[in-house]
């Protein structure tokens, strides 16, 4: 079996549910080859089933004009042009309840670990801190489930391994 492409800002796009096993074949390059990504896609072109190896050269984005986070995310605002064409661009997204964001730190995107509940959150020094920033408070970060209506997800800095997180419900 081949091994799945790299993603330096998604290290494990299968764990996080991005990306599942399937024999099914892609639509931009039109190869099985095992996994398919099914995180979200924002375009015009009606295109479901993509390979990662094809999110991470950039050729589903390109040939058919996606990306794979909003780009109404203003956070991807305060990184280099690169970060942020690699993030729309190359990296598998994360399926979330409203709009997907990406997190930033030290000038540069994080790194997504997971969708996660309280237990994840107080084991990430620095994610609740991030949530009750945002203006949530403790009592809403112990509500939390990985598998509830109201979830967070989970990113690390890449430079100073500070945990962020964002809070999303159904």
């Amino acid at each position: 079996m081949v091994s799945l492409p790299t993603f330096t800002y998604h290290p494990d796009p299968v764990a996080s549910g991005s990306v599942v096993p399937s024999d099914a074949a892609c639509e931009s390059c039109e190869r099985t080859r095992g996994h398919l990504y099914v995180g979200p896609i924002f375009g015009v072109a009606d295109i479901e089933e993509l390979c990662p190896w094809c999110i991470a050269d950039g050729s589903a984005a390109a040939r058919h004009d996606l990306e794979f986070t909003d780009d109404g995310d203003a956070a991807l605002r305060g990184v280099p042009a690169e970060v942020r064409e690699e993030i729309l661009h190359r990296t598998p997204g994360v399926s979330t309840w409203q709009s997907p964001r990406w997190l930033t730190h030290c000038g540069d995107a994080a790194v997504y670990l997971t969708i996660a509940g309280a237990r994840e959150l107080r084991s990430t020094p620095g994610a609740v801190d991030s949530l009750v920033a945002a203006g949530w408070d403790e009592t809403d970060v112990d509500q939390m489930r990985a598998d509830g209506d109201l979830s967070a997800y989970l990113f690390r800095c890449r430079h100073c391994g500070t945990g962020l997180a964002y809070a999303d419900m159904s």
